[in-house]
């Protein structure tokens, strides 16, 4: 196993293995990988750092708590002080590694966070149901999707390197999404990576009733199985996978990070167990067989949808067909319902769009290639041996996940008035725009403005991964104030600032102000495809929301969860606020009268 995050693994990308284990170099991908070499992400002046800092903290304290606030800062970058020491830590490392703050941010952001991976960290993306409401349907799409999937593995090596705003980015990613999972440890997570084996794994894992399969998908003269091929297989799959009287052993996955940890050692004891756990970890991707998605009314189906991807629904509906410390797992259900959900610590959201853009637009082709008139291999069931230790894992692991998903609201709804043409009319970002209405909103509910987060990429810069956006600002913050006075008119975009705290633990941050500008009541993310598509992640906090949103031309798709134990946070009641808020902001730049 290879930590996926070694300078040697990420620059060993260009080369490949072919079913049949021999190696190929591709010349294609070395130039994506040096794309931005020469792009190093800066370490900001201490000075604009400690300024960021106090600007974000403006909105959010009183003025004796501000007061407070800045003399600390001023202590902590005064000469000859801790910032400055500090500071020099983070120039020397930014001079010796080609990312200084990447595979910190892996570690902290992911590695090293506890919570279960579950609603806490990996996200869903849902997408629009399919026309079809039967299994063989369900194992026709389902065959298209992995025929897709293998096409877009095919074309890594040629993908043409992506820009913005006319600056490349970073291409390190896309070789990494495939035949990647998170393993639990007892402090820390790490990411395994199998691709670049010297013979790359040629098989998936498909995984329906809770039971899992073994799939290859490749011939023995390393083609890539036909859709008709695949069908058959997963046909034998089904009639392999009748019942559901299994153990869910993908519910394991579920758990607290180090609980998971301590019976994941358990279960390898057995060797039957090691290798089961072993393929899945290898295959090259997942897909989970759905029973449907429980209809109660077609006003809550997009909900349950969204919520099915990102869980299963339950232990007694298909939350053991998940791993979740799987990078990529492909959801289909027999109701026509699909999506994606993956593990962040290797994959996030442009790489995913764009395999998913992929996807769609290869579902409208028809299959071209005809089965060979080869036999081909029973798919291998994959067997464990649970013994005592392991059944109570498993018992105590399902009634934490469903206490978990009961506690989850999760509120997904199309905002059909207007779309991101509007701001755009009024030289305004669509996605400021939004965010204004994001605060605009909590505020109404909660009379008050809150720590928010939203995602950045910093793919601009060699390594580069995400970062958070602070907000609100002050200007929003005088916006929001303005607006519901109604004695001013008063327009602005939130001006947000990216900016760097990866320092030790001083007295700075042990001060209250940093526990509040850090505890993200707000958690945003802008997901921008070309289709009706929403992702769907839980709050980074107990009293906190997750809102997400998929801007298009005349309409915009949003999810808004909250959890029920909280008693001030209310995911209906924000999703009802927000649609209000748009309709005002419209009035805003529209005026009727």
């Amino acid at each position: 196993k290879i930590n996926v995050y070694d300078e040697n693994v990420l620059h060993s990308g260009c080369v490949t293995a072919t079913p049949s284990g021999q190696t190929q170099h591709c010349s294609c991908l070395r130039k994506h990988l040096t794309s931005a070499r020469g792009q190093h992400t800066p370490v900001p002046p201490l000075t604009q750092t400690l300024q960021g800092y106090l600007k974000a903290l403006e909105p959010l304290l009183p003025p004796e708590e501000l007061s407070h606030t800045r003399r600390m800062v001023q202590e902590f970058g005064r000469p000859g002080g801790l910032g400055p020491h500090l500071q020099e830590g983070l120039e020397k490392r930014a001079r010796r590694t080609k990312n200084w703050i990447s595979d910190w941010w892996v570690q902290w952001a992911y590695l090293e966070s506890r919570q279960p991976l579950a609603v806490h960290s990996n996200p869903a993306i849902s997408l629009p149901r399919r026309d079809f409401n039967d299994w063989r349907s369900q194992l026709v799409f389902a065959s298209k999707l992995i025929a897709a999937v293998l096409d877009f593995k095919a074309k890594i090596g040629q993908l043409p390197v992506e820009y913005m705003r006319g600056k490349p980015l970073c291409m390190e990613l896309y070789p990494l999404l495939f035949s990647s999972c998170r393993i639990p440890g007892p402090k820390h997570d790490y990411v395994a990576h199998h691709g670049n084996a010297r013979r790359s794994p040629t098989h998936i894992t498909v995984v329906r009733n809770y039971q899992f399969f073994q799939l290859e998908v490749y011939n023995s003269d390393g083609s890539r199985m036909t859709e008709s091929q695949i069908r058959g297989q997963l046909l034998r799959i089904r009639s392999q996978s009748w019942k559901t009287d299994k153990e869910p052993m993908g519910i394991l996955t579920s758990e607290h990070r180090h609980t998971w940890g301590e019976a994941y050692n358990r279960l390898l004891r057995d060797k039957l167990n090691q290798e089961s756990v072993r393929m899945i970890e290898t295959g090259l991707f997942s897909l989970c067989l759905d029973s449907p998605v429980l209809r109660i009314s077609d006003e809550k189906y997009a909900s349950r949808k969204a919520a099915q991807v990102l869980h299963g629904g339950g232990t007694f509906s298909n939350s053991g067909n998940r791993w979740f410390d799987k990078t990529l797992q492909f959801v289909v259900g027999e109701d026509g319902s699909w999506g994606l959900l993956y593990e962040q610590a290797t994959a996030e959201g442009p790489p995913i769009t764009n395999l998913l853009h992929h996807i769609l637009e290869y579902c409208e082709k028809p299959d071209p290639k005809k089965a060979p008139l080869v036999p081909l291999p029973m798919p291998k069931k994959l067997y464990f041996h649970i013994d005592l230790d392991i059944k109570r894992d498993i018992e105590q692991a399902k009634q934490n996940l469903d206490i978990l998903i009961n506690d989850l609201d999760v509120n997904v709804f199309n905002f059909k008035r207007f779309g991101k043409e509007l701001p755009k009319k009024h030289n305004l970002s669509p996605n400021s725009f939004i965010q204004v209405a994001l605060q605009l909103a909590y505020y109404r509910v909660h009379n008050e403005v809150c720590p928010a987060c939203d995602i950045a990429s910093q793919r601009m810069f060699q390594g580069g991964r995400t970062e958070y956006i602070r907000s609100p600002t002050n200007q929003a913050l005088k916006f929001i104030l303005a607006f519901d006075d109604r004695s001013e008119s008063v327009r602005h975009t939130s001006n947000k600032q990216l900016f760097h705290l990866f320092l030790s633990i001083p007295k700075i941050f042990m001060d209250t102000a940093y526990g509040l500008a850090t505890h993200w009541k707000l958690r945003t993310g802008q997901v921008p495809t070309n289709t009706d598509s929403v992702m769907c992640f839980g709050p980074l906090v107990p009293d906190g929301y997750a809102v997400c949103y998929n801007p298009q031309a005349d309409h915009f798709h949003f999810s808004v969860t909250a959890f029920n134990c909280c008693e001030e946070t209310n995911a209906e009641t924000l999703a009802r606020t927000l649609k209000n808020t748009l309709c005002d902001l419209q009035e805003l730049l529209q005026p009727t009268v």
